[in-house]
């Protein structure tokens, strides 16, 4: 593994990532230590659902801003793979949403759309003007990051298929038909709904599916190319199911007495889906990892000192 230095590009992608984190993070400590800045309703803030969830969301962004350090330190070419893999995956599902429906709710219902709440509209400009930048910068230091990690991932080559293949097809095709069940009804969902929630759950919906079908693909030896959406995919639909199950399991101003019914069936095989999705990504990409070059259609008795047996051979047949 190659341990230089981390270049200009993966360095400023992680120093902009963490910039954004700070004003959301400060935000997060002033509410756990009892103020209420930003906040229509001091009592909000006092709801022991909300001191969870508060300290929850802390500790996630938090673990974001100890990754994007370890983008641009040595010592963080020398942590496990899943210790990287594994946060970074739920955090850019999670992020990716915010990213594209942010400014387009700003764009369709300008500043009116995040005011009526307990939250002052200022606040969420702020928050997710900062989850826009920590996501941009956090995906780009990751992949910088893990083109110098694993740089063979990097490169295109043959591959032989593991002795898993053919359970994993059968695990991309169920996943493939509940990802579109599920990512149908959001789009349906959107049709209709307010702004926030319409673009929400399209993007949601138009993830999940090309998710699947990605997946797919790979397993079906189709290239690295549709590795991002998989990945993007599968994690939103883990991110954000679990994020509402959480939600809805404590209760609390958040919840907005919303729980039960079809959505919840939508979010929980949401999140079941997508731990099976990047569960058959991760097996999928280990096996692969191992496999190493191949030449194809090279006999099984045939190595580089293949000229040297057949002389051999032929020397003794004189």
């Amino acid at each position: 593994m190659n341990e230089r230095r981390a270049g200009i590009g993966r360095s400023a992608a992680a120093i902009i990532a963490i910039a954004a984190m700070l004003p959301y993070l400060t935000l997060k400590v002033l509410w756990l230590t009892g103020s209420s800045v930003g906040v229509a309703d001091p009592t909000l803030m006092s709801d022991p659902a909300m001191v969870g969830l508060n300290a929850m969301t802390f500790g996630m962004d938090a673990v974001g801003l100890v990754l994007a350090l370890a983008f641009t330190m040595r010592w963080g070419l020398r942590l496990p793979a899943w210790l990287v893999l594994l946060p970074l995956w739920v955090g850019t599902g999670l992020l990716s949403v915010v990213v594209v429906t942010a400014p387009l709710v700003v764009v369709a219902a300008g500043l009116e759309a995040f005011s009526g709440g307990p939250i002052q509209p200022w606040v969420y400009l702020m928050v997710y003007g900062g989850f826009i930048g920590q996501g941009v910068g956090l995906m780009t230091a990751f992949t910088l990051y893990a083109r110098d990690r694993w740089r063979a991932a990097f490169t295109p080559r043959h591959v032989v298929a593991g002795p898993t293949r053919p359970f994993q097809e059968v695990v991309a095709w169920g996943s493939l038909l509940v990802a579109t069940v599920v990512g149908g009804t959001r789009l349906v969902w959107a049709f209709g709904a307010e702004p926030v929630q319409a673009l929400q759950n399209g993007v949601k919906g138009l993830l999940a599916i090309a998710g699947a079908a990605a997946l797919l693909l790979l397993v079906r030896r189709h290239g690295p190319g549709p590795l991002v959406v998989a990945w993007l995919g599968s994690g939103t639909l883990f991110g954000w199911g679990l994020y509402a199950m959480i939600i809805r399991s404590v209760g609390g101003p958040l919840s907005g007495g919303t729980a039960g019914g079809a959505a919840d069936l939508v979010e929980l095989f949401g999140l079941l889906t997508g731990l099976v999705m990047g569960m058959c990504g991760a097996f999928l990409l280990a096996e692969r990892s191992g496999v190493g070059h191949v030449q194809p259609m090279q006999h099984p008795l045939e190595g580089e000192d293949r000229e040297s047996d057949r002389a051999a051979a032929d020397h003794g047949h004189r």
